[in-house]
């Protein structure tokens, strides 16, 4: 049997440079676990074949279990950033849908404000878009606060009515989204 001193002897010399070398290419508490695994390597290694350049062969050895152990780590949690990406695009996907839901609703409002008479919308939005009380309406458009609420009350009635129906006919038909989804997939 052949004295093994000299694996042992180079790795004592060279031991910091391997840390320095790896710490580059690992994360720092990983830098330990590639150096000890570098030197059960070469010692394995050094048993079935006499190793010439044993500092060499350790750099070596050792750079390739880092970049091992980060080829392992990238396949270990690429499969969970494709996840991650997947459930981003998703979540886009419901706010682009959501927002084009909001302003189709606004749109339909709207249409709707337009079908009631000039003095009506004109309360009902300085009551509803504006925050104006009713007594300030009644002095701005020279009419009694009884019928500035008549006209709001008015207002409101009706779009609420158009909107309900609106939202019901609106969420038994498919979504843009979904549409888009189906139209895809044929």
């Amino acid at each position: 049997m052949t004295d093994r001193t000299g694996v042992i002897t180079a790795f004592t010399e060279i031991s910091s440079k391997l840390r320095r070398f790896v710490s580059r290419i690992v994360s720092p508490d990983d830098v330990e676990d590639i150096v000890q695994e570098t030197f059960i390597k070469s010692y394995e290694a050094d048993l079935r074949q006499n190793i010439e350049y044993t500092h060499s062969y350790m750099l070596k050895t050792a750079k390739h279990l880092a970049l091992n152990h980060i080829a392992k780590w990238d396949n270990k949690y690429k499969e969970s950033l494709d996840e991650q990406q997947q459930v981003e695009y998703q979540m886009r996907s419901m706010a682009l849908e959501d927002e084009v839901t909001s302003k189709e609703r606004f749109l339909f409002f709207c249409r709707v404000t337009n079908e009631l008479s000039p003095q009506v919308i004109k309360c009902f939005i300085l009551k509803k878009v504006y925050g104006l009380s009713q007594k300030e309406i009644a002095a701005k458009m020279e009419l009694s606060e009884s019928t500035v609420e008549k006209h709001i009350a008015k207002g409101l009635l009706h779009v609420h009515r158009a909107m309900k129906s609106h939202d019901v006919q609106t969420h038994s038909h498919p979504t843009t989204t979904e549409f888009a989804a189906k139209e895809v997939n044929k």
